[in-house]
């Protein structure tokens, strides 16, 4: 049984979280709806194959839950790629991927509040863009300031909502492709795909780099499910019951993409450029073709409380990779590690990550979009090297033919498969990540005294249930 305060009487993180509720927050925190904002860009990048771009991610994030799977099992703690890779590898590197990750998990709930700025901008457009970015951060640190528990019930309506609504549009544009019709007119006029086609995963025009361009932007699409091993701390049955969530959360929310891109793709052929104005923002005018005004103007006010949900649990995901590394003491301890003695959450934490997204008012979706996408692919490499050094190299499993599939084979195939999306990264996001992860170096030199020494880590003997 977990107490609410460890060996000194410190308040610390509680067990309250069940697998359904885990999955929930990470199925929020994905937003299945953001399939709609990204669609135009990766159409444009992947040259009209986007299932296709989402099957390489999710196979890519499918191999890397397995990896981040073992390493719950054998550290359990709300530190994820951070403590992996430090216990397994190496301090330092544990502060760096710790670092790049903190890039990711910043960024995560800033890109929805653009996205919610997008979509009441739509709406009401007379309203200067800050009230909505002030007030939505304002609703973010208040319902995690509630406790995680609180954020999983707030988000289950919502989670089930979003499924629904995915539904209907998918329904929309299946009854559309049948009658003969996508965006441009007849189907049989332009000679266009119909209703079932293999097209839109693989046609004459495809090319392997140009699909790995588009996964690697999806790969934003599915960051949440690696936030779930930050909740390592607050889940009941941890070592079986989030290795199950993030594996589950990814599987559905890659299904839902895949089924429901490919009637996009068939409904949209072609060039995205020929059908949206603002094709990095596709969500609106995708609505709007498909199911009209009334249409548009339901979904996007809906899509307002989607983007929250999805926010708020990755407010909550930021605050405890703080709190881990504040705790650690390689981030000033008395901020970063305290957790409230009322509510059991890092409040201060909570508070910084809020302070921290108003800079979304000068940020543009992309580019924020993009940091994501370096700070989750650094985390995702190192957890799959963390289990080939943890349990082959330290542990020496690998004397029996399935020691060698779970620990050396599959972390290696989700290592490579993770590599391959490197190669697409976008420039952007390659100058700033390793810009950002230059001022860590200095940070880590600074705080190891020119690494003559470890960096500080937690002492207190992991939880085991």
């Amino acid at each position: 049984m977990t107490t609410p305060h460890d060996s000194r009487g410190v308040a610390k993180l509680q067990k309250t979280l069940v697998l359904w509720q885990v999955i929930i927050i990470g199925l929020a925190y994905i937003q299945p709806m953001t399939l709609l904002d990204t669609f135009g860009m990766v159409s444009r990048d992947s040259l009209q194959h986007v299932p296709t771009s989402y099957m390489i991610a999710l196979i890519a994030v499918l191999l890397t839950s397995i990896s981040y799977g073992h390493m719950i099992r054998k550290h359990p703690s709300s530190g994820s790629a951070y403590t992996y890779v430090q216990k397994s590898i190496h301090p330092n590197a544990g502060f760096m991927v710790g670092w790049s990750s903190l890039l990711d998990y910043l960024m995560s709930p800033m890109v929805n509040i653009l996205l919610a700025n997008i979509y009441l901008k739509e709406l009401f457009p007379d309203v200067n863009h800050w009230v909505w970015i002030i007030g939505l951060t304002l609703i973010m640190v208040g319902v995690n300031l509630r406790g995680v528990r609180f954020v999983a019930n707030f988000n289950s309506l919502i989670v089930v909502l979003q499924i629904l609504i995915i539904g209907i549009f998918t329904y929309l544009i299946y009854t559309k492709l049948h009658a003969g019709e996508n965006a441009l007119g007849n189907i049989a006029e332009q000679g266009a795909d119909a209703l079932w086609s293999f097209n839109p995963f693989w046609s004459a025009s495809t090319e392997i780099g140009a699909l790995i361009t588009g996964a690697t932007i999806l790969c934003f699409s599915f960051t949440g499910f690696d936030s779930l091993s930050s909740l390592a701390e607050e889940t009941k049955d941890t070592k079986r019951t989030l290795p199950r969530a993030i594996f589950l959360t990814a599987l559905i929310s890659g299904i839902i993409f895949i089924i429901s891109t490919y009637f996009m793709q068939l409904y949209f052929p072609g060039s995205p450029e020929q059908y949206f104005k603002l094709v990095d923002e596709t969500q609106p005018e995708i609505l709007l073709m498909v199911g009209g005004a009334f249409f548009q103007s339901v979904v996007l006010s809906f899509a307002i409380i989607t983007v929250m949900a999805s926010g708020i649990s990755a407010h909550a995901g930021v605050s405890r990779l703080m709190y881990v590394m504040g705790r650690d003491g390689v981030l000033p301890k008395k901020f970063f590690g305290y957790i409230s003695p009322k509510s059991f959450t890092p409040s201060l934490n909570i508070w910084l990550a809020g302070v921290i997204c108003l800079t979304a008012g000068f940020l543009s979706l992309e580019f924020v979009v993009a940091l994501i996408s370096f700070g989750a692919l650094t985390a995702f490499s190192f957890v799959n090297l963390s289990v080939i050094c943890s349990y082959c190299f330290r542990d020496g499993r690998m004397k029996t033919p399935k020691d060698i599939l779970n620990f050396f084979i599959i972390p290696l195939l989700g290592f490579i498969s993770i590599g391959a999306l490197w190669l697409e990264v976008e420039e952007t996001s390659l100058k700033a990540g390793v810009a950002w992860a230059a001022v860590g170096i200095v940070y880590l030199a600074w705080m190891t005294k020119g690494f003559r020494k470890s960096p500080p880590q937690y002492e207190e003997a992991e939880d085991r249930e």
